[in-house]
């Protein structure tokens, strides 16, 4: 039997009428006779309401408590799910993470998964049942129960897409697919059809929103392809699948940008093998994520400065760490909050000459300036003002014919 599976989001199960739009979303695959697993996220709003009372009772929460609570979200919209699916006549249950199992390593709030116990819903859905599991979440050696970090419910569908062997998996959403840049900050933002594992990855992780970055790798570790839907509009949506650019002639697939950065800059710092570790070890240790870095060249050997991105968040724990940091000696401490990241993905670069001129000159003739550059393979980041961006993204959206 072919089958499905279908992960909802947290607004697609966000009250009672979208949660009874979904069972009609499942029924209409279940009566074209293809196996269907279901996979559901909290519904919208509940997880953030879960993390403010923890805020509330403890600046400490304990870590696996902190999960067992989290994962409550999950079970609640799992089981109206499998309850308007019997209502409809449907044979249908919830299954929870440690009901299967789904076990996973790691540390709590961030665990992966690395085993999934497929017997029982095997035989559920031989038998015609629909199965509705669990997202975000695994139990581990210990038998406590483990969650999976942001989009953590894309990943419990893609791995169960691997486990058993799916013939699809799709992302519902509220959003139809994945759009050349953000809808929202740029009218003329169109739908792609399909993009690559790469590309889709490059655009999570410098700001698409669409799916996390970790849910990506995973698909594309496990070569699954994956579709991303709107549950609320019956249109085609966006396919993720493998690296081959036969998907269309554009040069450049999309454009990010990021709204949350801080750029941080240590002058005078002495020049001497070793120092940019000392800078940046401390800052891993206290898991502040450093992203784009530029050093400028010392002209005297004995002196540079050094310029780093991190998100606005960290900056004042970074600015103290820093000053405590007895390895190292500098002149003067400098950042910058009101600056984002702005950049341009696409596979076609690589065998495409002229692609940095054309960023950076549609960007000069906007009077927009750059900080910060940094590249890879298939992408080009540059940093600039925060009151820059929507023009910075109209001009590069134009520049390279996504309009």
């Amino acid at each position: 039997m072919k089958t499905v599976v279908l992960k909802f989001g947290g607004t697609s199960v966000g009250n009672i009428d979208r949660i009874k739009n979904v069972a009609k979303i499942i029924c209409s695959y279940k009566r074209k006779n293809i196996g269907v697993i279901v996979v559901s996220s909290a519904m919208s709003g509940v997880t953030n309401n879960l993390i403010k009372k923890t805020k509330e009772l403890s600046d400490n929460f304990d870590p696996a408590e902190y999960d067992v609570l989290l994962s409550s979200g999950e079970q609640v919209a799992c089981a109206l799910i499998a309850g308007r699916l019997k209502h409809l006549g449907y044979k249908s249950r919830s299954w929870m993470s440690w009901q299967l199992p789904i076990f996973s390593n790691g540390p709590y709030s961030g665990a992966r998964i690395i085993k999934i116990n497929k017997k029982e819903i095997s035989k559920f859905i031989n038998i015609g049942g629909i199965p509705i599991i669990s997202g975000f979440q695994g139990v581990n050696e210990d038998n406590r129960i483990t969650t999976l970090g942001r989009g953590g419910t894309d990943a419990t569908a893609i791995t169960l897409a691997k486990f058993f062997n799916s013939n699809e998996c799709i992302i519902y959403t509220d959003v139809d697919g994945v759009y050349t840049t953000d809808p929202r900050s740029h009218l003329k933002a169109k739908k792609i059809n399909k993009i690559s594992y790469d590309e889709m990855l490059e655009m999570a992780s410098l700001g698409a929103k669409v799916m996390q970055p970790t849910s990506v790798q995973d698909a594309k570790l496990n070569n699954i392809s994956f579709s991303v839907k709107s549950s609320f509009m019956k249109k085609k949506g966006t396919l993720i699948t493998s690296n081959k650019k036969a998907f269309s002639n554009q040069i450049i697939t999309g454009i990010t940008s990021t709204k949350n950065d801080a750029k941080v800059t240590i002058v005078g710092v002495k020049d001497k093998p070793g120092v940019a570790a000392s800078i940046f070890k401390p800052l891993s240790l206290n898991q502040i994520n450093v992203d784009m870095v530029v050093q400028n060249i010392s002209l005297n050997s004995k002196e540079t400065d050094m310029t780093f991105t991190i998100k606005s968040e960290d900056l004042k724990k970074t600015e103290k760490i820093i000053k405590q940091n007895k390895k190292i000696s500098f002149r003067k401490f400098t950042h910058d909050s009101n600056v984002s990241k702005v950049s341009i993905i696409g596979v076609g670069m690589i065998t495409t000459p002229g692609i940095t001129y054309r960023m950076f000159q549609a960007l000069a003739s906007k009077k927009i300036n750059i900080m910060v550059i940094s590249t890879s393979e298939i992408k080009i980041s540059v940093l600039i003002s925060s009151k820059h961006i929507k023009k910075a993204i109209a001009a590069l959206h134009k520049e390279f014919k996504l309009d």
